[in-house]
C-alpha cells in the first residue's frame, strides 16, 4: 500500500486508543462493539502495520489518557486542551451500522451557556416565536408583600410602646427649655409601663408594670387625667408626700422656698403681646438646676394654695411660670399610671409656621441651633 492510498483517519481516530478500522464488520448485537471486542474480530494488519500503524493494544482509559500526546509538541499544554484531550481518551468510540462516521467525544465546555452538561432535561423559559413568554407571577406574592407589612408595622409598634416614642412640642409652656416646633425622643423605660404606653390606651391592665418613681426635676410626658388621652408635657415638682405652694411667684416646697439666680432677661412674645421675660436658674431641694421664665408678679399662678401629693400622684409644673397651664389650675395632680416617659433630646427643631403638606417650609424654618439637644 502507497501512501497515497493510505486511509484517511480522523484525528480523533489518532488520539483515541483501540479505535477501529472504518471497514469494520458490525458485531453480533449488531448495534456497538466495544474496543477489545472490534481487535478480536479484526484480521491480522500486516501491511498496515507496515505502513506505520500501531497494533491497537488494550488500554484501560487511565493508561489511554495517559499515553496521548498534546495536539502540538512544540506548546505546552493549556488546561483547556488537557481538558479535551482527557474528554477524548476516556471517551468510547462507537461504529455505525449503517456508515462509518464515529461519535466525536462530548466537548467539557459551550459557547451556547449549556454547561455543565447533565443527561437529565433541563427546564427553559417558554418560547414562543422567538419571543420570551411572560411568565405569571407566584400567586403568593401579594401574600409576601403583605406580611412584610406585618412585621414592619409589630417592629415599629414594639419600638414604639418599649423604647421610644417621638413627640412635637406644641406650645410655648415648657420655654426656655423647650420651644414650640420642638420635635424630641422619650424614653419609656423610666417609670416602667402602664397601658398608656400603648396607642389608645386600651384598657387590657390597672397600674403599673416594672414600676418606678421619677426623680424630682424630670421632665416627663404624661396623659391628661381629665380624658386619659391628651398628651402633656411638664416638669416633675411635687413627688409623694410633698407639700407645693406658690408665695409672690416664689415656688416653696415642704415650706421651704427654693433657690432662685437671675440669668437675664429677653424680649419675647408673651401672653399679652412682646415682653421682658426675666430669665432665672432655679435649684431643687436636691441640688437640680434648671432655668425657667417668669414675667413678673400679678399673674394667677403667682400666689397658690398649698398642695399637697398624695402616695401615687406627682404635681407637675410648666417651666414657662407664667404661661402654663398645669398642676396648679387645670390638670390637677397626676396619677402615676398616666406617666408616659421621660423627656430626653431634643432630635430637630422648626420655627412656628413650618407645613407638613409644605416641604419648603421646612428648610426654610429650621432651628439647626436646637438639634441634638440634651434635657436638664
Amino acid at each position: 500500500m502507497t501512501d497515497n492510498e493510505k486511509p484517511d483517519r480522523d484525528e480523533d481516530d489518532a488520539i483515541a486508543a483501540g479505535a477501529p478500522a472504518a471497514d469494520q464488520p458490525p458485531t453480533d448485537e449488531g448495534v456497538t462493539a466495544s474496543a477489545p471486542e472490534l481487535a478480536e474480530t479484526q484480521p491480522p494488519l500486516d501491511d498496515a502495520q507496515d505502513e506505520g500503524f500501531a497494533e491497537p493494544v488494550e488500554e484501560t482509559p487511565a493508561e489511554a489518557q495517559e499515553s496521548v500526546p498534546p495536539a502540538n509538541p512544540a506548546e505546552p499544554e493549556t488546561p483547556d486542551q488537557a481538558m479535551m484531550a482527557a474528554a477524548a481518551a476516556g471517551a468510547t468510540t462507537v461504529s455505525a451500522v449503517a456508515g462509518t462516521s464515529q461519535t466525536p467525544p462530548r466537548p467539557i465546555w459551550s459557547d451556547k451557556g449549556d454547561a455543565p452538561f447533565d443527561d437529565e432535561p433541563v427546564d427553559r423559559p417558554a418560547r414562543s416565536q422567538g419571543r420570551p413568554v411572560k411568565v405569571k407571577p407566584p400567586q403568593n406574592e401579594t401574600v409576601e408583600i403583605i406580611k412584610t407589612i406585618v412585621y414592619a408595622l409589630a417592629i415599629a409598634l414594639v419600638l414604639r410602646v418599649l423604647l421610644f416614642q417621638p413627640f412635637t412640642i406644641p406650645s410655648a409652656s415648657m420655654e426656655p427649655n423647650l420651644y414650640e416646633g420642638d420635635y424630641i425622643v422619650v424614653s419609656k423605660w423610666n417609670y416602667g409601663y402602664s397601658r398608656h404606653a400603648m396607642p389608645w390606651s386600651p384598657p387590657l391592665f390597672e397600674g403599673r408594670i416594672f414600676g418606678s418613681q421619677p426623680d424630682r426635676g424630670d421632665v416627663v410626658v404624661f396623659k391628661l387625667p381629665q380624658d386619659n388621652r391628651t398628651d402633656y408635657i411638664k416638669r416633675v415638682i411635687g413627688l409623694p408626700g410633698d407639700r407645693v405652694q406658690m408665695i409672690g411667684g416664689l415656688l416653696h416646697i415642704n415650706g421651704q422656698a427654693v433657690e432662685n439666680v437671675p440669668a437675664g432677661s429677653l424680649r419675647i412674645d408673651g401672653p399679652f403681646g412682646p415682653m421682658d421675660a426675666a430669665q432665672i436658674d432655679e435649684t431643687l431641694p436636691e441640688g437640680r438646676t434648671f432655668r425657667i421664665q417668669d414675667f413678673g408678679r400679678g399673674f394667677d399662678l403667682d400666689d397658690t394654695q398649698v398642695f399637697e401629693v398624695p402616695a401615687g400622684y406627682y404635681f407637675m409644673m410648666g417651666d414657662n411660670r407664667d404661661n402654663s397651664i398645669d398642676s396648679r389650675a387645670d390638670v390637677g395632680l397626676v396619677p402615676e399610671e398616666n406617666l408616659v416617659g421621660k423627656a430626653q433630646i431634643v432630635l430637630f427643631s422648626w420655627e412656628p409656621g413650618a407645613s407638613l403638606w409644605n416641604p419648603v417650609s421646612w428648610f426654610a424654618n429650621l432651628r439647626p441651633s436646637r438639634f441634638f439637644k440634651g434635657l436638664n
